[in-house]
């Protein structure tokens, strides 16, 4: 199967392992993934701050760009969640495209940590991914895998709305925390890494101990 990999702006700006991992792990079981160097930003950030003409241009180029493959994989559940908001097909979020597309579950990844998952509110509410991430991080070997009181709860971050709304932001993210230090875990993973920036961003500062990795990453990995 040939794939294209939408590796998205804020992770291609800030987070590129996350890119490098879904390859990695499509490759692995098989795919063949491209990644179209005309990609650009999906036009979330656009939309969500008012300029709507903006972000529908964003959409259209980006159906131009993968218009000729058979799939579109993100590690990304907000954006895909935005472009699925404006009629694109066959974009998929990394977990579901695992669960759904491919119909596996066990990767082949090795990960031996204590480790919470924080279900996003784009994944959660408006894609509808469900427990496809729980089960991935079920058959890693070695894993141990702790549940996160409060997880289906926005963990404040929002893009523009941690902008502005930062006291509300703030006392949610400051829920997240204490949730999050509660279960012991050594790494707090997620679908998106905007939420997992603002989260390891605040355990950074509390010199707490915990790690932020995607779940890419996770199951990418074999260590």
């Amino acid at each position: 199967m040939r794939v294209a990999l939408f590796v998205t702006c804020f992770n291609d700006t800030l987070f590129p392992g996350t890119g490098r991992a879904v390859v990695e792990l499509l490759e692995r079981l098989g795919v063949e993934v491209e990644f179209p160097e005309a990609q650009t930003c999906c036009g979330q950030l656009h939309t969500n701050s008012g300029y709507a003409d903006d972000g529908d241009a964003l959409v259209e180029r980006f159906e131009r760009v993968f218009a000729d493959y058979e799939a579109v994989v993100s590690p990304s559940a907000s954006c895909v969640a935005h472009l699925r908001g404006h009629g694109v097909e066959r974009v998929f979020e990394l977990t579901e495209f695992l669960v759904d597309v491919l119909g596996v579950e066990d990767v082949g990844a090795t990960y031996p940590h204590r480790v919470a998952y924080h279900s996003t509110c784009h994944s959660l509410r408006l894609l509808k991914i469900g427990d496809r991430p729980l089960r991935l991080l079920r058959a890693v070997q070695g894993i141990e895998l702790v549940e996160l009181e409060g997880a289906r709860e926005c963990c404040g971050f929002g893009g523009v709305f941690a902008v502005k709304n930062a006291d509300t932001s703030m006392a949610m993210l400051s829920d997240k925390l204490r949730h999050v230090l509660d279960t012991g875990a050594e790494v707090c993973t997620s679908a998106d890494n905007s939420c997992l920036m603002s989260i390891g961003g605040a355990l950074r500062r509390q010199r707490a101990g915990v790690r932020t990795v995607h779940i890419a990453e996770i199951l990418a990995a074999r260590e």
